[in-house]
């Protein structure tokens, strides 16, 4: 069975989501956040500290955008979810490219924000910094504003919603906690609204809650750290 260690929606969101999205057994290990500082026996697991961590057998992963390309293609080989798309399928470059830009372009000016706004102490913040990557952010939703726009499925590729989707939307979920949900393009905030409605949204939500109040685990904790992957 997967095991995933997860901080209450830290990147590691991403995975849990896919698996409630799959509808797959997974045991949900909850850590206080940052784990690497108040849970110091969780680096003899993941040595970085960070989270997620997801463990399937012999496999470790620590990337969140890689876990949900893992989880669609692992855990649903003929695709009836369709969270995954083929190579064969048109939209496979769009659906790659999608799952690295929830990261790569969209969650990582937030980790900036997020330091220099508001983890760091008095002396060490920077205001400016986390201006500036706060606009960084809004106006990297511009691409996927015009994807959203063009899309008669109103997801971003393969007519369907699939694991690109997860990756975007949780970059649009930890903007909710940064205060730059309000400034969401009309496409991106419509979107962001649909993918809240889903069952499997939900199901994550109650889920790491449920995890959290049994394993004795605070959710009053910030949902994100510069570092956790």
């Amino acid at each position: 069975m997967i095991t995933l260690y997860h901080c209450l929606s830290a990147r590691s969101f991403r995975p849990l989501w896919m698996l409630e999205e799959l509808q797959a057994p997974y045991q949900l290990h909850m850590l206080p956040f940052p784990p690497r500082a108040l849970q110091r026996s969780y680096l003899d697991l993941n040595p970085l500290g960070t989270v997620p961590l997801l463990v399937d057998g012999t496999t470790r992963m620590t990337e969140s955008a890689a876990m949900c390309q893992y989880l669609a293609e692992r855990l649903d080989p003929q695709n009836q979810h369709g969270l995954a798309v083929r190579p064969d399928e048109a939209d496979f470059g769009a659906w790659l490219n999608g799952l690295h830009h929830g990261e790569a372009t969209l969650t990582f000016p937030q980790t900036i924000v997020l330091r220099y706004g508001r983890f760091e102490p008095p002396e060490r913040k920077l205001p400016q910094a986390a201006q500036d990557y706060s606009k960084w952010f809004l106006a990297r939703l511009r691409g996927i504003d015009a994807t959203l726009a063009a899309s008669p499925s109103g997801y971003l590729c393969a007519g369907r919603f699939t694991a690109a989707d997860v990756s975007v939307g949780y970059a649009l979920m930890l903007a909710g906690y940064l205060d730059l949900e309000t400034s969401f393009p009309p496409a991106v905030a419509a979107y962001w609204q649909r993918l809240q409605q889903r069952d499997g949204f939900q199901r994550a939500l109650a889920a790491q809650a449920r995890a959290a109040a049994a394993q004795g685990v605070a959710v009053t904790h910030s949902p994100e750290a510069p570092a956790q992957r």
